[in-house]
């Protein structure tokens, strides 16, 4: 701020005194300079003003790496009340990126700094050289590549459950502990999410909590949890824990579970279905990982209630763990097995038998006969109501009907037949044994 003082001679002559005492000067100088005659008219004099200088500065004082934290970075009071979220994805440019110590934009040859001091016997001098343009344009470019980060691109195969997101995606075998390694084993990413915990100093603690699961796809599979301030280090935990809690599981002739079971955990409930080879996984894009790494390849799974990941995946291993082989199920009900599946022509397949077999008079009048419901622990599915297709409903359905009349239940009546007697036959075999499917007998 500048202000106007009004001051008398003596004054003007003292703090002009003082000004040159302080540089140096004489007193008895400064005396002289002014003559005795105070009446005289005061000639204007200049006074020296003074300039305080510091040698450095915000850019000069500070590293770049604290620079840049304080340009991308939000304070404490911010990060409490949890400002900045989106700050983690800026990242710091590196100015001197591309630079060589002693080359600038003069093209200089400088001793001892871009050249050597002597060439032989001869004596560097320093000297301009002329200006190389492209020098410029390519740190410009490298420059600008720091600053459009582009995402690495990833095959079909590699990519997750949304796009290039961790969940989904194979993250490898877990690390070996001493002289045991971990051969064949995948793991998979099941959950990846950034957790919260207030702290009374320092506010919100962000931490990344993972969940994976590992298997060697031969009914050995495992899952489980880390957490840790990143990403990479809470994967490797979680890994290197799923592979240190490992759980075998018998496959039913390697491709899929042994029969249908209910599953629940919390408030996630599942129905798991029991498919022929070929069927392929349809159930919950959590579980068909976990399938994938423990080596089912056909399933069926509806989920209800919540659709938690974890809870989902405990849910399904849980019931993992209860089913039954074949082997047990018929000692625990000392019947046969029997095995009838359309795609066999309905033909019955005894898969296991009790030692010792039950007869008809020893069942119970209340006990549960159905396969399914006995696998279900007594619960039943309920399923949605088939409607019958819409051509029904169409004149052009009943003609068909009456054309093929005389063959109606061929398929079936061939089927049962075979099932029951070995062949095809019909009323008249006994009286006409000629009348048989298939060649007519050689006369001999």
């Amino acid at each position: 701020m500048l202000r106007l003082a009004v001051c008398s001679g003596e004054t003007l002559l003292r703090s002009f005194s003082a000004l040159n005492i302080a540089r140096g000067a004489s007193t008895a100088a400064v005396n002289n300079s002014f003559t005795s005659n105070k009446t005289q008219s005061l000639l204007p004099v200049s006074v020296p003003t003074l300039h305080n200088f510091r040698g450095t500065s915000f850019f000069n004082k500070l590293p770049a790496e604290q620079i840049w934290k304080g340009v991308i970075s939000v304070s404490n009071a911010g990060k409490k009340r949890g400002r900045g979220k989106g700050s983690g994805r800026i990242t710091p440019k590196d100015l001197n990126k591309g630079q060589v110590i002693g080359f600038g934009k003069a093209n200089i040859v400088w001793p001892g700094l871009s050249a050597p001091i002597i060439r032989g016997r001869e004596l560097v001098q320093q000297q301009q050289l002329p200006e190389d343009k492209e020098r410029e344009a390519k740190l410009k470019k490298i420059r600008d590549e720091m600053v459009n980060f582009k995402r690495l691109k990833l095959s079909p195969l590699e990519r997750g459950w949304s796009g290039s997101k961790m969940p989904g995606r194979s993250i490898g075998a877990p690390d070996p502990i001493e002289d045991d390694h971990f051969e064949g084993f995948d793991t998979k990413c099941l959950e990846l999410k950034t957790v919260v915990n207030m702290k009374g100093n320092l506010g919100r603690k962000r931490r990344v909590s993972a969940m994976v699961v590992t298997g060697n796809g031969n009914g050995l599979a495992g899952f489980g949890f880390g957490k840790a301030v990143d990403i990479k280090t809470a994967l490797r935990q979680a890994k290197n824990r799923s592979g240190q809690k490992l759980m075998y599981f018998e496959l039913c002739n390697n491709h899929t579970v042994f029969h249908d079971f209910y599953c629940a955990f919390g408030a996630s409930k599942m129905f798991v279905e029991r498919k022929p080879e070929g069927y392929g996984l349809k159930c919950h894009r959590a579980i068909r990982s976990v399938c994938e790494v423990l080596g089912i390849k056909d399933l069926r799974a509806k989920c209800e209630g919540s659709t938690n990941v974890q809870h989902v995946v405990k849910a399904f291993f849980i019931g993992l763990l209860q089913q039954q082989s074949h082997q047990q199920i018929a000692e625990a009900k000392g019947l046969h097995v029997v095995e009838i599946r359309p795609e066999n022509g309905n033909f019955p397949k005894i898969v296991a038998s009790p030692t010792v077999c039950r007869t008809e008079a020893e069942l119970e009048s209340n006990e549960i006969l159905d396969y399914t419901q006995f696998c279900m622990d007594g619960k039943i599915q309920l399923k949605r109501k088939k409607f019958p297709p819409f051509y029904t409903k169409f004149r052009s359905w009943e003609i068909y009907l009456k054309k093929r009349e005389y063959l109606r239940n061929q398929d079936k009546v061939r089927l049962r037949l075979l099932s029951e007697t070995g062949e095809v036959r019909s009323f008249l075999t006994e009286k006409h044994p000629e009348c048989k499917m298939g060649p007519a007998p050689k006369e001999e």
